[in-house]
Formats: C-alpha cells, sequence, structure tokens
C-alpha cells in the first residue's frame, strides 16, 4: 500500500507534470496533439510525462483513431490530496471541499 503511495507522489514530484495536470484541468478532456503545442515540448517528451501520470492514477486517457484524449481523474485527485491542493487540479464547483 505504501509503494502504491510513493508511486503517486513521485508523479507528482516534478514540475512539467504539474503543469501537464494544471491544463488538463481548465478542459473537459484535452487531445495530446493540443497538448503538445501548449506545453511546448517534443511529443516523445510529453508522453513519457502522461505516462507517468496516467499510471498513477491521476489522469484517464481514451484514445479515439491515432489521436488519445486525456483529462483529470477527480476522484483520484480528491483522495490523494488535501483540500488546498485538489482546489488547484480540479475545475470550479466540482471538488468536495470549499477552496
Amino acid at each position: 500500500m505504501l509503494a502504491d503511495y510513493e508511486s503517486k507522489f513521485k508523479a507528482l514530484a516534478d514540475q512539467k507534470r504539474l503543469l501537464i495536470m494544471s491544463e488538463l484541468c481548465q478542459y473537459e478532456e484535452v487531445c495530446v496533439c493540443d497538448l503538445v503545442e501548449k506545453m511546448d515540448i517534443p511529443q516523445s517528451k510529453l508522453s513519457y510525462h502522461l505516462k507517468i501520470l496516467h499510471d498513477a492514477g491521476f489522469i484517464l486517457k481514451e484514445t479515439r483513431g491515432t489521436w488519445s484524449y486525456y483529462r483529470i481523474n477527480e476522484s483520484e485527485v480528491n483522495k490523494i490530496l488535501s483540500p488546498e491542493l485538489c482546489c488547484i487540479f480540479t475545475k470550479p464547483n466540482t471538488n468536495q471541499t470549499k477552496c
């Protein structure tokens, strides 16, 4: 159980991944092609960071054709983060605690 938490916190311990999560929380879902432009990093590096976040359960992925679409897994974010930090990574008025 502790190893699960360790991997989750390691996934959050990177500025690029935090920026990706911040970007994702602004939309219902985002195509990886749009994230490449917004994040200004090569797709290979972006895919690396997305995989880590996905493996940790913080983001959800849906593949349609050749494109992948990502969104925040709010239930996982709410479980792992304090109410103050949850406000950063959730859409307004969707978290259960008041920010």
